[in-house]
């Protein structure tokens, strides 16, 4: 008689537990190996990067495009200033024990310009200060305001600016100086202006930037001989 087969292992039922596995021991499942076709990809920075590179070149050059058809069609020019006229009704000089003392009056003509045929400026309020002579002679005469007002196109815009200084204390060498170089009109003016200005194109305001107008050394003779140079512009100065 031939032996029998030994019986293959009964599945065990679920939730059945092992007797001579270890108390509370469960093996741990194992992660489902998945074909690579299902396997999540890893994402690239450089992809991203690249794109960020070239939307950036591309938004750079749509600016310096603009910029240039801007210039070429707008052709934008500074404003021009100069000292058209500058008088001195009053210059008196006093001495006195107490010292040396200086009285005067000045009134001043400044020209504004604008060259543009496409571009209007807008000044706000501008302080002038004006002084007379140069280095260490030169000596305050007061400062005027003049109120916001608009250069238009290709327009020009006179300032009228009157300053007065009233016993003003002196070096009494200085203030001869002073008074001879004011008889013989080679008293040397100094104007210089504080403002801000826009720009308006097309009916678009910039906002407006701080500006510095100087005019130095300019005789008096050279104003009566109608000799106007142009003042110096600084930009973001006061």
């Amino acid at each position: 008689m031939s032996d029998a087969p030994f019986p293959s292992a009964l599945n065990k039922p679920p939730g059945y537990n092992d007797p001579n596995s270890p108390a509370g021991f469960k093996p741990l499942p194992r992660k489902p190996v998945l074909p690579p076709s299902f396997r999540p990809k890893k994402k690239n920075g450089r992809v991203c990067c690249c794109c960020f590179c070239i939307s950036f070149s591309i938004l750079t050059a749509l600016i310096i495009i603009f910029a240039a058809v801007f210039y070429f069609s707008v052709n934008p020019k500074l404003p021009r200033f100069h000292v058209r006229s500058f008088q001195i009704p009053r210059f008196n000089v006093t001495e006195t024990p107490d010292g040396t003392y200086l009285d005067a009056t000045t009134m001043t003509v400044m020209e504004v310009r604008n060259p543009n045929g496409k571009m209007t400026y807008y000044y706000g309020d501008t302080a002038v200060d004006i002084s007379v002579g140069e280095g260490e002679d030169e000596t305050e005469l007061g400062t005027a305001k003049v109120p916001k007002f608009t250069s238009r196109k290709q327009n020009t815009t006179s300032l009228k600016v009157e300053t007065k200084a009233s016993n003003k204390q002196v070096d009494n060498t200085l203030a001869n100086r002073l008074l001879s170089g004011y008889k013989s009109k080679s008293l040397a003016v100094n104007v210089a202006a504080r403002t801000k200005v826009g720009v308006g194109v097309a009916g678009l305001k910039t906002g407006m930037l701080g500006v510095t107008v100087k005019c130095k050394g300019i005789t008096m003779k050279q104003l009566d001989s109608d000799d106007m140079p142009n003042c110096l512009i600084h930009t973001l100065r006061w």
